[in-house]
Order: C-alpha cells, then sequence, then structure tokens
C-alpha cells in the first residue's frame, strides 16, 4: 500500500521498516497522517504471523523522527476538535503499542511532542547521538494530548516526566539513556543498521511467544500482582497448545535451531 505522508516497505520477509515522510514538516503528524499511521497499522495487523514478525518506525531525512504535531493544523481547533483529535491520536497510538509484533523506533533526530509520545508506543527505543527527547507543548499554552505525560511517568518515573512536561525542555540522547527512556545510543549511521539487527534477532524467536510477553507486560502492569501472575500463568500455559513450542523445547534438547512458523 502507498500512502502520501509515510513509507511502509518490507526489508525482508517478515520485516518492516515504516518511515514518517513529511521532511517539509520535520515528519510533524497531521491528521491525514495519524489516519495513514492506522491504516498502515490494520494493514500489518492483518498480515499471516510470519510474513510480518517485526516493525521498525522511524523518520525520513536528518533532522527528526517526528518534531510533534502539525500547529498549523492545530491552531484552527476549537475545544471540542481538539478532544477529537487528541482523542485519534491516543486510539492510534494504543493500536500501535498493543500491534501483535514487536515495534522499534529508531529515533533518528528530533522526537518532541507527537514525536516522543509516537516513540513511547513502540516497544523500546534506539536513538541517534543527535536525537533530541521532550514534550514541549506547555510553551504554545498546551499539553501533551497524545498520551505522553501517561506514558512517560510509568517510563522514566513520576518526578522525570513530571519535569520533563512542565518545563517542555528538551534532553538529548544521552540523558534520555540514562534514565531509561532510550535503550541504546549510536552514531547516526549506524542507528537502523543496527535496529534491523535487533529485529532480525527478534525474528528468530518464537512469535507467538514474542507477543504474548508484549501483551503480559502491559496489560500486567497496572494491575494488582496477583491479577497479573495469573495473567502470566494463562498466557505461558496457552503457548503450550501450539506446535511452536514444542519445536522450540525439542531444538533446545536436540542442540539444533529451532524452526519456528508461527503455529
Amino acid at each position: 500500500m502507498e500512502w502520501k505522508n509515510l513509507q511502509l516497505k518490507m526489508e525482508e520477509n517478515g520485516l518492516w521498516i515504516l518511515t514518517m515522510s513529511r521532511p517539509q514538516a520535520l515528519n510533524a503528524l497531521n491528521r491525514e497522517t495519524i489516519l495513514e499511521l492506522e491504516q498502515a497499522i490494520h494493514f500489518l495487523q492483518e498480515k499471516p504471523t510470519m510474513e510480518a514478525r517485526a516493525l521498525i518506525l522511524t523518520g525520513s531525512g536528518e533532522k527528526a523522527f517526528v518534531a510533534g504535531a502539525d500547529i498549523k493544523e492545530m491552531i484552527s481547533l476549537e475545544a471540542e476538535e481538539a478532544r477529537l483529535f487528541a482523542e485519534k491520536g491516543q486510539r492510534v497510538f494504543r493500536q500501535l503499542e498493543m500491534l501483535r509484533l514487536p515495534v522499534i523506533a529508531a529515533v533518528n533526530g528530533f522526537a518532541l511532542g507527537g514525536g516522543l509520545e509516537l516513540a513511547l508506543s513502540c516497544d523500546f527505543i534506539y536513538a541517534s547521538d543527535n536525537a533530541k527527547f521532550g514534550l514541549p507543548e506547555v510553551s504554545l499554552g498546551l499539553m501533551p494530548g497524545f498520551g505522553g505525560c501517561v506514558r512517560l511517568s510509568r517510563v522514566v518515573g513520576l518526578n522525570k516526566a513530571r519535569e520533563m512536561a512542565m518545563t517542555g525542555e528538551m534532553i538529548a540522547a544521552g540523558e534520555a539513556s540514562q534514565i531509561s527512556l532510550v535503550q541504546k545510543v549510536l552514531p547516526a549511521a549506524e542507528l537502523l543498521p543496527f535496529a534491523i539487527k535487533t529485529a532480525k534477532s527478534l525474528m528468530t524467536r518464537g512469535p507467538r511467544a514474542v507477543a504474548s510477553v508484549k501483551r503480559v507486560v502491559l496489560d500486567g502492569y497496572d494491575i494488582d500482582i496477583d491479577g497479573a501472575l495469573a495473567l502470566e500463568s494463562s498466557s505461558f500455559s496457552q503457548l503450550f497448545q501450539f506446535k511452536d513450542s514444542r519445536e522450540g523445547m525439542t531444538a533446545f534438547i536436540e542442540k539444533r535451531k529451532a524452526q519456528f512458523n508461527g503455529n
């Protein structure tokens, strides 16, 4: 499928790269881009398991991953329109977060406002050494609306999230790594190759197992520990219904590489 503001291509069988592509606007998110993102997510979700194993999300150009929401579009919004805009962004980012395949954000520049919120909806974040992160909405008299306050506090803790969201100040990739917002910082030329290498490693794991881990981590985070443990044991046991689990254990015993097929 083809879109105006993003590009989705298969790097190799099962590995996809989604590039936010509005370079003239530093890949800023407007309503059209959010709609296209939703369509791309649905496209991948509906693919057979072995045809969509991992996704890398990045930005076009050398300056920005996504520099935020499109202010030129937002300035005309009335309060009710703004609520609907925020809810749409939240809904699409939640769909990305719940996508069954692992999603890696390869942040290649500015990840501000909606850009940081988008990255936070991915499973983990790798960044180029020139990347910048922030929630600068308060400098516009606004606040994050696509889940930034909610997800950032869960990743970096209440105090740091409050500092970032209330001051609107940007932080460099190195500091983002120190507070565990970013898992790894790399030279710009090495960012995408490293993300691809990691994605390929993820694709050697059992796809149903990876999806189950993702779901349990997400769903179990905000519930009581007994409920989370029950969710984990239930998900663990369900994997024994599928051939992949037997294949994985048999391969281990036989000292060979497992051949998963998503069954």
